[in-house]
C-alpha cells in the first residue's frame, strides 16, 4: 500500500468501523474494501507493530518515553501476501502472526494510552486516504482520525460471543489459550479502552451502530455496504 497523499484528502471518501477487540471489524472491514474497490486500513495493526517493536528491543511498557521514541523509529508497511490476505512488515520483517498474539494486543492498548504515541501515529494513519476510497477499522477512526468521513459504523457484540471467536481463530492456528483466559482479557482490554484519557473507546455521534452477536458475516457485510452504496 502507499500511503503518501498527492490530492486533496477531503474529497476522497472514508468508512470508519470502529468497534472493541473481537467485534468483527476486521474481517468485515477487509470484505467491505474489497467488494468497493477501496483501499484498507487495519489501524490496530501499528499500534500492534509498535508494540511488537518495543517487545523485541525489550522495552518497558512503563518507560513511556522509550515507547514514543519506538514509535517514531518503527517502520510499518503492509504486503498482499497474492491471497487477498495483508501481511504486515515490522522493520522490514513480516511480523503478521506476531502482531496477532495476546501478548501484542495487550502492549498495543497499553500504548495506544499513551498521548504522544497516538499524535505520532495520527498523521501516518490519515496518509491512507487515497483515491477512490478508504475502509478504516480501529477504535478512534470515526472520532479522532476521519471525524468528517462520511460513513461511519460502530461494530459491538457480546464479551462472551467476542471470547469464542477469538478462541476458535487461535485454536485454528494452534495457539494454546483458554476461553475463560481470553474472557478475562477481552474484558480488560474493553475497560483500558474505555477509560483511556486520550480517545477513548466510543461510538462517534454519527456512527450507525451493529450488534454483531449471533449475526452472519456475510449478513454484516450487506448491512456496511447498504450504507455506502446509494
Amino acid at each position: 500500500m502507499h500511503n503518501e497523499a498527492q490530492f486533496p484528502a477531503a474529497t476522497v471518501p472514508v468508512l470508519t468501523i470502529d468497534g472493541p477487540s473481537g467485534s468483527g471489524k476486521g474481517t468485515i472491514s477487509r470484505m467491505v474494501a474489497a467488494r468497493l474497490g477501496w483501499r484498507y486500513l487495519d489501524s490496530g495493526a501499528l499500534y500492534r507493530a509498535v508494540g511488537v517493536a518495543a517487545g523485541w528491543a525489550d522495552l518497558d511498557l512503563d518507560d513511556h518515553g522509550a515507547l514514543v521514541r519506538c514509535t517514531f523509529d518503527t517502520e510499518v508497511g503492509f504486503r498482499d501476501d497474492g491471497q487477498g490476505e495483508p501481511r504486515v512488515l515490522v522493520n522490514g520483517t513480516d511480523a503478521t502472526d506476531e502482531l496477532r498474539t495476546e501478548t501484542a494486543g495487550a502492549a498495543a492498548s497499553a500504548i495506544a494510552a499513551i498521548p504522544e504515541v497516538r499524535a505520532a501515529l495520527k498523521d501516518r494513519q490519515r496518509r491512507f486516504r487515497q483515491p477512490p476510497g478508504l475502509v478504516a477499522d480501529g477504535r478512534d477512526m470515526g472520532t479522532v482520525i476521519f471525524p468528517d468521513a462520511p460513513f461511519k459504523v460502530f461494530l459491538t457484540a457480546s464479551a462472551e460471543e467476542r471470547a469464542q471467536r477469538r478462541y476458535k481463530q487461535l485454536n485454528d492456528k494452534g495457539v494454546s489459550v483458554t476461553l475463560d483466559g481470553l474472557l478475562r482479557e477481552i474484558l480488560a482490554r474493553d475497560a483500558r479502552d474505555a477509560q483511556r484519557a486520550v480517545a477513548p473507546l466510543r461510538p462517534a455521534d454519527d456512527a450507525v451502530h451493529i450488534d454483531t452477536t449471533g449475526m452472519d458475516i456475510d449478513a454484516v457485510v450487506e448491512q456496511v455496504l447498504a450504507l455506502v452504496k446509494p
